[in-house]
């Protein structure tokens, strides 16, 4: 299909749900994916449980880089498509997919080398810790594949494509059902991997997302070249991709270390409380995945509206996401408050995981509507080719002021394992004030200097 797009002209409401329900859908979907392997790795053992907390900082460190990168690739590609440059659109897609691959290999390299380390920082020791190494050695193993996936799907995303994504999760949720146990137990001439054929059949998945994502972003003429050049590393396509993509993949790679820094402070009061903190994690992300459809539609449309120059119209996308996520965020906070004690005792039995991550989940109730708020700000700066605010705000909230939140509320207040929680509470609202403040000052700057520039002309 040819790659046009209605993005800076069809009405801001239609296109948010046309391009958020895909997305918020594929997102559900993906959630699933990972509460399967919770659900397996319980079956396992609490301690495969907490090796699968325990990895999820790390496994970060590619999500990290992934979605970053695609997020880069997606403004710029947009912003140009917005622009009306086609080939500046064809050059960015193309450059997206070799920067990914190029990525991909340095990151195997280093996530398996520095794993090991940061699972021993953490306090894990013995089994334990090579249950950790032994799953993110296998998902480092895979990381072309995680990466094409990302970039793939920018390309999609930057035409406001949401739909195909969707699918292949609608796939890789089925398929995971299938793989982990079969791997996990073995079978049909599979020997049984135990709590690595988690990790493998991960990769699997991926590895059938890359054909499928590949053959849908190759039919929207994007990936096309006349000159098999066109398709090889580009010093400066990359270097654009870098500086918008590398900031948002260290404002993701902050969640990492935020998830890496809440883990240190609650791994003292036992390997219940990670296991506890994993399962509820991963409650609070299926809640949040209408959240996570509405940043796709505000990234999209504010880069393809700022190509466009049409600001009027990202102030507008701002005002629609806020106002469908409080409807959706409001429902939610009632079901996870009211909810919490049943949902936990579907991944575990065990008393203790279950009432902390219980504490956690009803005061995260109340958080739910901040991360709408500051999500989708951060998803208009960077579809604005704003992104270093990304970094600053992910350094505060995930780094800074944990570290001291975390301390004053475990050792000096001594509140124990619920400070944690309530401190987490109290830094992301602080954020997401910060991030509104910001977000609408360069608005109304850019809206400023564009009238400027048509009363001149």
């Amino acid at each position: 299909m040819p790659f046009t797009s209605d993005l800076t002209t069809a009405p801001v409401p239609e296109l948010i749900r046309r391009i958020a329900v895909p997305a918020s859908v594929g997102f559900f979907f993906h959630t699933m994916y990972n509460v399967v392997d919770t659900f397996f790795g319980g079956l396992i053992s609490t301690q495969a449980l907490a090796a699968l907390s325990l990895a999820f900082p790390v496994f970060f460190i590619l999500i990290a880089l992934g979605n970053g990168l695609a997020t880069g690739a997606t403004a710029l590609t947009a912003n140009a498509l917005g622009s009306g440059d086609k080939e500046q659109a064809r050059r960015y897609a193309l450059q997206g997919v070799a920067f990914g691959v190029t990525a991909s290999a340095a990151l195997a390299v280093f996530g398996t080398s520095v794993s090991p380390f940061l699972f021993s920082l953490l306090g894990a020791s013995g089994e334990y810790l090579d249950m950790a190494v032994a799953y993110m050695s296998t998902i480092f193993g895979g990381s072309v594949f995680f990466m094409l996936v990302y970039m793939l799907n920018s390309v999609l995303n930057a035409l406001g494509e949401t739909r195909p994504f969707r699918n292949f999760l609608i796939l890789g949720f089925f398929l995971n059902i299938v793989l982990d146990p079969w791997l996990i137990y073995g079978g049909l001439g599979v020997p049984a991997l135990g709590f690595e054929g988690i990790a493998l059949a991960t990769v699997l998945t991926q590895v059938t997302g890359c054909f499928y994502l590949g053959f849908r972003a190759h039919k929207t003429g994007l990936l096309r070249w006349e000159r098999a050049s066109d398709a090889l590393p580009q010093w400066g396509p990359f270097k654009e991709i870098a500086r918008q993509g590398l900031p948002a993949s260290l404002n993701v790679l902050t969640v990492g270390l935020g998830i890496f820094v809440i883990t240190y402070f609650i791994s003292g009061f036992g390997r219940e409380v990670v296991a506890a903190y994993g399962i509820a994690t991963r409650i609070e992300q299926m809640v949040l995945l209408p959240a996570l459809g509405l940043n796709v539609a505000t990234l999209t449309l504010s880069a393809q509206n700022n190509g466009a120059r049409r600001f009027d119209r990202i102030a507008e996308t701002l005002a629609t996401v806020l106002r469908y996520g409080a409807w959706l965020m409001g429902g939610g906070a009632l079901v996870v408050f009211f909810l919490a004690p049943w949902v936990m005792t579907l991944f575990t039995s065990d008393a203790r995981v279950v009432g902390s991550g219980v504490t956690y989940l009803r005061i995260d109730a109340f958080l739910l509507f901040g991360y709408v708020v500051l999500f989708c700000h951060v998803s208009a700066l960077q579809g604005m080719k704003r992104p270093m605010f990304a970094i600053w705000i992910g350094l505060f909230r995930q780094i800074a002021a944990p570290a001291l939140v975390f301390h004053l509320a475990t050792q000096v207040l001594d509140w124990g394992v619920t400070g944690v929680w309530w401190g987490i509470f109290f830094i992301n609202w602080t954020a997401a004030g910060i991030t509104v403040f910001y977000a609408r000052r360069v608005l109304a700057r850019i809206e400023g200097s564009g009238e400027a520039r048509r009363e001149s002309q």
